[in-house]
C-alpha cells in the first residue's frame, strides 16, 4: 500500500514537472511571438486613443472597456479557432495570408505618411468637441473594434506563424495567451494613456506648487506623446509589413531583395563596435523602405489612379 502510495505521488510529480515544463514552454512562445507582432501592437496603442476623443471624461474607461471586449472576442471567438483550422488542414496558406496582411501594414502606414505631408495638419484632438449622444458613441466603439479585428488578426497570424511547427494543443494555448497578454497590454495602456490629461488636471489644481507643476507638465506632454507613439506606429507598421512581405519572397526564392538586404547589412555593419545593433537597424531601415515603396504603390492603385479615372 505504502509503495502503491509513493508511487501515486511520483507519478503526479512528474505530470506536475511535465506542466511546468509545458507552461514554460508556451510562455516562452507567446513571449517570442509577441516580440514578432510588437510593430502591430504599437500601432494598435497608438490607434485606439482616437476613439474615445470628444467624450465626456465619465464615459472614457467605460468606452474602452466595451472597446476591450470586443478585441477579445475578436481574437478568442473569431480569429483563434479559424487559424486553428487554417493551421491543421491548410498550412500552406500561412504564408500568403501573412504576405497578404504585410502588405496592408505597408498600406496602412504609407496612406499615414501620405497624410501627414498634406497641407492639412489638423489634429483629431483640435478637431473634438465633447459628446455624449449614445448613437455616436456606439459608432466609435463599433468602429474600434472593426479595426482592432483587422489588427488582431495580423498579431494573431504572426504568432501562429513562429508556432506552427508545434502540436495543435500548444499552438492552441499559444496563441490564447497571446491573445489575452497583448489584449490586456493594449488596452491597460491605452486606458492610462487617455485618462493622464485628468490626472495631470487634477495634479495641476492641488496641492503644492511642485505637484501643480507636474500636473501641468502631464497636461502638455499628453499631445506629443500622442503624436510620438503615431509616429513609431507607422514606423513600425512599415517595418513589419516590409519584413513580413520580404521574408514570403524570400520563402518562395522572388526578387532576392531580402537577400541583398542581408548582404548590404552585414558589409556595412561588418567590424563596426555593436555590429548586431547596426545590422540590425540596417536590416530594419530597409524593411522600411521597402514597405513604405509597396504601401505607396498600393495606395496610388487604390486612390491615385481611381481618383484619375473619375477625373475623365
Amino acid at each position: 500500500m505504502p509503495s502503491g502510495l509513493f508511487a501515486l505521488l511520483d507519478d503526479v510529480a512528474t505530470i506536475a514537472k511535465v506542466a511546468a515544463s509545458s507552461i514554460d514552454d508556451i510562455g516562452a512562445a507567446a513571449s517570442k511571438a509577441g516580440v514578432k507582432a510588437a510593430g502591430v501592437v504599437v500601432d494598435d496603442t497608438a490607434v485606439t486613443p482616437r476613439y474615445v476623443t470628444g467624450f465626456t471624461p465619465d464615459r472614457e474607461l467605460p468606452i474602452i472597456w466595451r472597446i476591450t471586449k470586443g478585441s477579445l472576442f475578436n481574437k478568442l471567438v473569431l480569429i483563434l479557432p479559424a487559424l486553428l483550422l487554417l493551421s491543421t488542414f491548410l498550412p500552406w496558406a500561412i504564408t500568403p495570408l501573412l504576405m497578404l496582411g504585410g502588405a496592408y501594414l505597408c498600406f496602412e502606414g504609407a496612406e499615414k505618411v501620405i497624410h501627414s505631408l498634406r497641407a492639412d495638419k489638423t489634429s483629431l484632438a483640435e478637431d473634438a468637441e465633447t459628446v455624449a449622444d449614445k448613437n455616436h458613441e456606439e459608432t466609435m466603439v463599433k468602429g474600434a473594434v472593426r479595426t482592432d479585428f483587422i489588427l488582431s488578426a495580423e498579431i494573431m497570424v504572426i504568432a501562429l506563424n513562429e508556432v506552427l511547427d508545434q502540436h495543435f494543443a500548444m499552438r492552441a494555448a499559444t496563441l490564447a495567451l497571446v491573445a489575452v497578454l497583448i489584449t490586456i497590454a493594449v488596452y491597460g495602456v491605452v486606458g492610462m494613456i487617455v485618462k493622464m490629461d485628468d490626472i495631470g488636471l487634477h495634479m495641476a489644481k492641488q496641492g503644492n506648487r511642485a505637484r501643480r507643476a507636474t500636473g501641468r507638465g502631464l497636461v502638455a506632454f499628453m499631445p506629443k506623446l500622442l503624436a510620438a507613439l503615431a509616429t513609431i506606429g507607422t514606423a513600425a507598421m512599415l517595418w513589419v509589413g516590409g519584413q513580413i512581405v520580404l521574408h514570403g519572397l524570400h520563402e518562395y526564392h522572388v526578387g532576392g531583395i531580402a537577400e541583398a538586404l542581408e548582404s548590404l547589412a552585414h558589409a556595412v555593419a561588418g567590424g563596426l563596435p555593436l555590429e548586431g545593433v547596426w545590422t540590425w537597424l540596417i536590416k530594419a531601415t530597409g524593411d522600411g523602405i521597402f514597405g513604405l515603396l509597396l504601401g505607396g504603390a498600393i495606395v496610388g492603385l487604390l486612390h491615385v489612379v481611381p481618383g484619375k479615372k473619375a477625373a475623365h
